[in-house]
Protein backbone atom coordinates (compact mmCIF):
# COMPACT_ATOMS: atom_id res chain seq x y z
CA UNK A 1 0.00 0.00 0.00
CA UNK A 2 1.17 3.51 -0.76
CA UNK A 3 -0.06 6.97 0.10
CA UNK A 4 -1.14 7.26 -3.56
CA UNK A 5 -3.95 4.77 -2.88
CA UNK A 6 -4.85 6.13 0.55
CA UNK A 7 -8.65 6.14 1.00
CA UNK A 8 -9.68 9.78 0.85
CA UNK A 9 -12.77 8.92 2.88
CA UNK A 10 -10.45 8.48 5.87
CA UNK A 11 -8.70 11.78 5.14
CA UNK A 12 -12.08 13.53 5.18
CA UNK A 13 -13.13 12.24 8.61
CA UNK A 14 -13.12 14.71 11.53
CA UNK A 15 -10.36 13.74 13.94
CA UNK A 16 -9.04 14.21 17.45
CA UNK A 17 -5.38 14.91 18.28
CA UNK A 18 -4.33 13.81 21.78
CA UNK A 19 -0.53 14.08 21.77
CA UNK A 20 0.71 17.35 20.36
CA UNK A 21 3.08 19.87 21.94
CA UNK A 22 2.27 23.52 21.37
CA UNK A 23 5.94 24.46 21.23
CA UNK A 24 6.66 21.68 18.75
CA UNK A 25 4.15 23.19 16.32
CA UNK A 26 6.26 26.31 15.65
CA UNK A 27 6.69 26.44 11.89
CA UNK A 28 9.80 28.08 10.38
CA UNK A 29 7.86 31.16 9.31
CA UNK A 30 6.43 31.61 12.80
CA UNK A 31 9.85 31.02 14.41
CA UNK A 32 11.20 33.88 12.31
CA UNK A 33 8.33 36.11 13.41
CA UNK A 34 8.99 35.26 17.06
CA UNK A 35 12.71 35.99 16.69
CA UNK A 36 12.02 39.31 14.97
CA UNK A 37 9.84 40.36 17.91
CA UNK A 38 12.93 40.15 20.07
CA UNK A 39 15.41 41.77 17.70
CA UNK A 40 16.87 38.57 16.28
CA UNK A 41 17.19 38.16 12.51
CA UNK A 42 16.41 34.60 11.53
CA UNK A 43 15.94 32.91 8.15
CA UNK A 44 13.50 30.07 7.55
CA UNK A 45 16.32 27.98 6.12
CA UNK A 46 18.19 28.21 9.41
CA UNK A 47 15.10 26.95 11.24
CA UNK A 48 14.81 24.01 8.84
CA UNK A 49 18.45 23.17 9.46
CA UNK A 50 17.85 23.25 13.20
CA UNK A 51 14.86 20.94 12.69
CA UNK A 52 17.07 18.24 11.15
CA UNK A 53 18.34 15.62 13.63
CA UNK A 54 18.79 11.88 13.86
CA UNK A 55 18.47 11.26 17.58
CA UNK A 56 16.51 12.32 20.64
CA UNK A 57 19.32 14.46 22.05
CA UNK A 58 19.43 16.47 18.84
CA UNK A 59 15.69 17.03 19.01
CA UNK A 60 15.91 18.25 22.61
CA UNK A 61 18.57 20.78 21.62
CA UNK A 62 16.41 22.07 18.77
CA UNK A 63 13.42 22.27 21.11
CA UNK A 64 15.40 24.32 23.64
CA UNK A 65 16.60 26.62 20.86
CA UNK A 66 13.25 27.40 19.27
CA UNK A 67 11.47 27.83 22.61
CA UNK A 68 14.09 30.40 23.61
CA UNK A 69 12.12 32.86 21.45
CA UNK A 70 9.00 32.38 23.60
CA UNK A 71 9.61 35.21 26.05
CA UNK A 72 6.31 37.00 26.59
CA UNK A 73 2.65 35.94 26.91
CA UNK A 74 1.90 37.34 23.46
CA UNK A 75 4.44 34.96 21.94
CA UNK A 76 2.46 32.01 23.28
CA UNK A 77 -0.73 33.53 21.93
CA UNK A 78 0.86 33.79 18.50
CA UNK A 79 1.88 30.14 18.31
CA UNK A 80 -1.39 28.93 19.83
CA UNK A 81 -3.37 30.73 17.14
CA UNK A 82 -1.13 29.32 14.41
CA UNK A 83 -1.55 25.80 15.79
CA UNK A 84 -5.33 26.21 15.81
CA UNK A 85 -5.21 27.15 12.13
CA UNK A 86 -3.06 24.10 11.38
CA UNK A 87 -5.48 21.81 13.18
CA UNK A 88 -8.50 23.20 11.36
CA UNK A 89 -6.77 22.64 8.04
CA UNK A 90 -6.39 18.96 8.97
CA UNK A 91 -10.05 18.51 9.96
CA UNK A 92 -9.17 18.20 13.64
CA UNK A 93 -12.22 19.09 15.73
CA UNK A 94 -10.80 18.25 19.15
CA UNK A 95 -7.27 18.47 20.57
CA UNK A 96 -5.53 18.08 23.91
CA UNK A 97 -2.48 20.27 23.55
CA UNK A 98 0.56 19.90 25.80
CA UNK A 99 2.20 23.02 27.25
CA UNK A 100 5.80 22.88 28.48
CA UNK A 101 5.07 24.64 31.76
CA UNK A 102 8.23 23.21 33.29
CA UNK A 103 10.26 25.10 30.68
CA UNK A 104 8.31 28.29 31.43
CA UNK A 105 9.33 28.06 35.07
CA UNK A 106 12.94 27.29 34.18
CA UNK A 107 12.95 30.53 32.17
CA UNK A 108 11.41 32.44 35.09
CA UNK A 109 8.16 33.14 33.30
CA UNK A 110 4.64 33.22 34.73
CA UNK A 111 2.75 30.23 33.31
CA UNK A 112 -0.57 31.73 34.41
CA UNK A 113 0.03 34.82 32.24
CA UNK A 114 1.15 32.70 29.28
CA UNK A 115 -1.89 30.47 29.60
CA UNK A 116 -4.22 33.46 29.80
CA UNK A 117 -2.76 34.73 26.51
CA UNK A 118 -3.20 31.30 24.94
CA UNK A 119 -6.86 31.15 25.95
CA UNK A 120 -7.48 34.65 24.64
CA UNK A 121 -5.84 33.84 21.30
CA UNK A 122 -7.85 30.65 20.77
CA UNK A 123 -11.25 31.43 22.28
CA UNK A 124 -12.87 32.08 18.90
CA UNK A 125 -11.93 28.69 17.45
CA UNK A 126 -14.66 26.70 19.14
CA UNK A 127 -17.14 28.69 17.08
CA UNK A 128 -15.24 27.49 14.03
CA UNK A 129 -15.51 23.85 15.03
CA UNK A 130 -12.32 23.25 17.04
CA UNK A 131 -12.40 22.48 20.75
CA UNK A 132 -9.05 22.84 22.53
CA UNK A 133 -8.07 21.53 25.94
CA UNK A 134 -4.66 21.65 27.57
CA UNK A 135 -2.14 19.44 29.34
CA UNK A 136 0.33 21.05 31.76
CA UNK A 137 3.63 19.28 31.25
CA UNK A 138 6.72 18.98 33.47
CA UNK A 139 10.24 18.05 32.37
CA UNK A 140 11.48 14.80 33.85
CA UNK A 141 15.14 15.75 34.12
CA UNK A 142 14.23 18.88 36.12
CA UNK A 143 13.17 16.64 39.02
CA UNK A 144 10.18 16.05 41.29
CA UNK A 145 10.12 19.46 42.98
CA UNK A 146 9.93 21.24 39.62
CA UNK A 147 7.20 18.81 38.52
CA UNK A 148 5.18 19.57 41.64
CA UNK A 149 5.41 23.25 40.78
CA UNK A 150 3.73 22.47 37.43
CA UNK A 151 0.93 20.58 39.17
CA UNK A 152 0.33 23.54 41.47
CA UNK A 153 0.21 25.87 38.47
CA UNK A 154 -2.43 23.69 36.83
CA UNK A 155 -4.49 23.64 40.01
CA UNK A 156 -4.00 27.36 40.56
CA UNK A 157 -5.31 28.33 37.13
CA UNK A 158 -8.66 26.73 37.99
CA UNK A 159 -9.54 26.39 34.33
CA UNK A 160 -11.77 23.59 33.04
CA UNK A 161 -9.66 23.72 29.90
CA UNK A 162 -6.72 22.16 31.77
CA UNK A 163 -7.60 18.47 31.66
CA UNK A 164 -4.36 16.70 32.54
CA UNK A 165 -0.85 16.76 33.96
CA UNK A 166 2.01 14.98 32.27
CA UNK A 167 5.77 14.57 32.25
CA UNK A 168 7.97 14.51 29.16
CA UNK A 169 11.69 14.93 28.57
CA UNK A 170 14.44 12.39 29.14
CA UNK A 171 12.82 9.26 30.53
CA UNK A 172 16.25 7.82 31.34
CA UNK A 173 17.00 10.55 33.87
CA UNK A 174 15.07 10.71 37.16
CA UNK A 175 13.65 7.42 38.53
CA UNK A 176 9.89 7.07 38.09
CA UNK A 177 9.27 6.41 41.79
CA UNK A 178 10.43 9.93 42.68
CA UNK A 179 7.28 11.35 41.07
CA UNK A 180 4.75 9.40 43.17
CA UNK A 181 3.78 12.37 45.35
CA UNK A 182 3.55 14.59 42.28
CA UNK A 183 1.03 12.32 40.57
CA UNK A 184 -0.92 11.83 43.80
CA UNK A 185 -1.23 15.61 44.08
CA UNK A 186 -2.39 15.84 40.46
CA UNK A 187 -5.03 13.18 41.07
CA UNK A 188 -6.22 14.98 44.22
CA UNK A 189 -6.73 18.07 42.07
CA UNK A 190 -8.92 16.21 39.59
CA UNK A 191 -6.30 16.16 36.84
CA UNK A 192 -5.94 13.22 34.50
CA UNK A 193 -2.44 11.74 34.42
CA UNK A 194 -0.09 11.15 31.51
CA UNK A 195 3.56 10.27 31.06
CA UNK A 196 5.99 9.87 28.19
CA UNK A 197 7.40 6.36 28.56
CA UNK A 198 8.77 3.60 26.36
CA UNK A 199 9.87 6.05 23.69
CA UNK A 200 13.62 5.65 24.08
CA UNK A 201 13.40 3.77 27.39
CA UNK A 202 12.48 0.14 27.83
CA UNK A 203 9.12 -1.47 28.64
CA UNK A 204 9.87 -1.21 32.36
CA UNK A 205 9.37 2.57 32.08
CA UNK A 206 5.83 1.98 30.85
CA UNK A 207 5.06 -0.51 33.61
CA UNK A 208 6.45 1.85 36.25
CA UNK A 209 4.29 4.72 35.00
CA UNK A 210 1.20 2.51 35.23
CA UNK A 211 1.90 0.78 38.53
CA UNK A 212 3.65 3.55 40.47
CA UNK A 213 1.94 6.66 39.12
CA UNK A 214 -1.48 5.48 37.99
CA UNK A 215 -1.29 7.06 34.56
CA UNK A 216 -4.30 6.85 32.29
CA UNK A 217 -2.52 7.15 28.94
CA UNK A 218 1.07 6.61 27.87
CA UNK A 219 2.89 8.96 25.52
CA UNK A 220 4.55 6.81 22.84
CA UNK A 221 4.96 3.44 24.58
CA UNK A 222 6.41 1.61 21.58
CA UNK A 223 8.88 -0.28 23.80
CA UNK A 224 5.91 -2.40 24.91
CA UNK A 225 6.63 -4.71 21.97
CA UNK A 226 9.54 -6.15 23.96
CA UNK A 227 7.36 -7.37 26.86
CA UNK A 228 4.59 -9.89 26.19
CA UNK A 229 3.12 -9.56 29.68
CA UNK A 230 3.00 -5.78 29.37
CA UNK A 231 1.19 -6.05 26.04
CA UNK A 232 -1.38 -8.27 27.72
CA UNK A 233 -1.75 -5.77 30.58
CA UNK A 234 -2.25 -2.83 28.21
CA UNK A 235 -4.83 -4.78 26.20
CA UNK A 236 -6.67 -6.00 29.30
CA UNK A 237 -6.90 -2.55 30.85
CA UNK A 238 -7.51 -0.83 27.50
CA UNK A 239 -4.90 1.71 28.54
CA UNK A 240 -4.11 3.78 25.44
CA UNK A 241 -0.74 4.43 23.89
CA UNK A 242 -0.44 7.80 22.16
CA UNK A 243 1.61 6.63 19.19
CA UNK A 244 3.50 9.14 17.03
CA UNK A 245 5.26 7.24 14.20
CA UNK A 246 6.80 10.26 12.44
CA UNK A 247 8.31 11.42 15.71
CA UNK A 248 9.67 7.95 16.48
CA UNK A 249 11.35 7.84 13.08
CA UNK A 250 13.00 11.25 13.28
CA UNK A 251 14.22 11.06 16.88
CA UNK A 252 15.77 7.66 16.27
CA UNK A 253 13.40 6.03 18.80
CA UNK A 254 12.11 3.66 16.13
CA UNK A 255 15.59 2.48 15.22
CA UNK A 256 16.43 2.11 18.90
CA UNK A 257 13.39 -0.04 19.64
CA UNK A 258 13.82 -2.08 16.47
CA UNK A 259 17.55 -2.31 17.22
CA UNK A 260 18.19 -1.26 13.66
CA UNK A 261 19.76 2.12 12.93
CA UNK A 262 18.10 2.62 9.54
CA UNK A 263 14.62 1.37 10.42
CA UNK A 264 11.98 2.83 8.10
CA UNK A 265 8.45 3.98 8.84
CA UNK A 266 6.94 0.71 7.57
CA UNK A 267 8.85 -1.09 10.33
CA UNK A 268 6.98 0.80 13.03
CA UNK A 269 5.31 -1.50 15.59
CA UNK A 270 1.90 0.18 15.26
CA UNK A 271 0.32 -2.77 13.37
CA UNK A 272 1.80 -5.20 15.89
CA UNK A 273 0.31 -3.25 18.80
CA UNK A 274 -3.12 -3.27 17.19
CA UNK A 275 -2.95 -7.01 16.52
CA UNK A 276 -2.30 -7.57 20.22
CA UNK A 277 -5.43 -5.66 21.15
CA UNK A 278 -3.60 -2.60 22.51
CA UNK A 279 -5.56 0.65 22.24
CA UNK A 280 -3.69 3.16 20.11
CA UNK A 281 -4.38 6.79 19.32
CA UNK A 282 -2.49 8.33 16.41
CA UNK A 283 -0.77 11.68 16.89
CA UNK A 284 1.96 14.00 15.64
CA UNK A 285 3.90 14.91 18.82
CA UNK A 286 5.84 17.95 17.50
CA UNK A 287 4.52 18.28 13.93
CA UNK A 288 6.57 21.24 12.71
CA UNK A 289 9.77 19.85 14.18
CA UNK A 290 9.14 16.37 12.77
CA UNK A 291 7.91 17.56 9.35
CA UNK A 292 4.59 15.79 9.69
CA UNK A 293 0.85 16.32 10.06
CA UNK A 294 -2.01 14.20 11.35
CA UNK A 295 -3.03 13.51 7.76
CA UNK A 296 0.50 12.28 7.03
CA UNK A 297 0.46 10.03 10.09
CA UNK A 298 -2.69 8.32 8.80
CA UNK A 299 -1.15 7.94 5.37
CA UNK A 300 1.96 6.39 6.92
CA UNK A 301 -0.22 4.02 8.96
CA UNK A 302 -1.88 2.95 5.70
CA UNK A 303 1.56 2.35 4.18
CA UNK A 304 2.29 0.04 7.14
CA UNK A 305 -0.51 -2.21 5.91
CA UNK A 306 -3.46 -1.00 7.98
CA UNK A 307 -6.83 -1.29 6.27
CA UNK A 308 -9.84 0.99 6.28
CA UNK A 309 -11.33 -0.56 9.42
CA UNK A 310 -8.04 -0.17 11.29
CA UNK A 311 -7.80 3.47 10.31
CA UNK A 312 -11.42 4.08 11.28
CA UNK A 313 -10.70 2.53 14.67
CA UNK A 314 -7.72 4.86 15.16
CA UNK A 315 -9.95 7.83 14.39
CA UNK A 316 -12.59 6.57 16.83
CA UNK A 317 -9.99 5.95 19.54
CA UNK A 318 -8.99 9.59 19.47
CA UNK A 319 -12.46 10.61 20.58
CA UNK A 320 -13.21 7.66 22.85
CA UNK A 321 -10.08 8.11 24.94
CA UNK A 322 -10.11 11.90 25.18
CA UNK A 323 -10.25 13.38 28.67
CA UNK A 324 -13.18 15.58 27.73
CA UNK A 325 -16.45 13.69 27.75
CA UNK A 326 -17.91 16.18 25.29
CA UNK A 327 -15.31 15.40 22.62
CA UNK A 328 -17.09 14.16 19.53
CA UNK A 329 -17.10 14.36 15.80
Amino acid sequence: MTSDTFPERIAALPKAELHIHLEGSIRPRVACELAARHGVELREEEVRQRYAYTNFAGFLEAFKWVTSFLREPGDFGLIAKDLAEQLLEQKVVYAEVTLSVGVMYRRQQRPEANFEAILAATQSYEGRGLRLNWVFDAVRQFGADAAMQVVEAARGCESPRIVAFGIGGDELSVPTAEFRKVYARAADGGLHRLMHAGEIGGPEKIREAIELLGVERIGHGIAAIHDEALLDLLAERQLPLEVCPGSNLRTGALGLQRRKANAGITEHPLPELLRRGVVVTLSTDDPAMFHTSLDQEYRDAYAMGLGDKDLEQLVENGFRHAFDGTASR
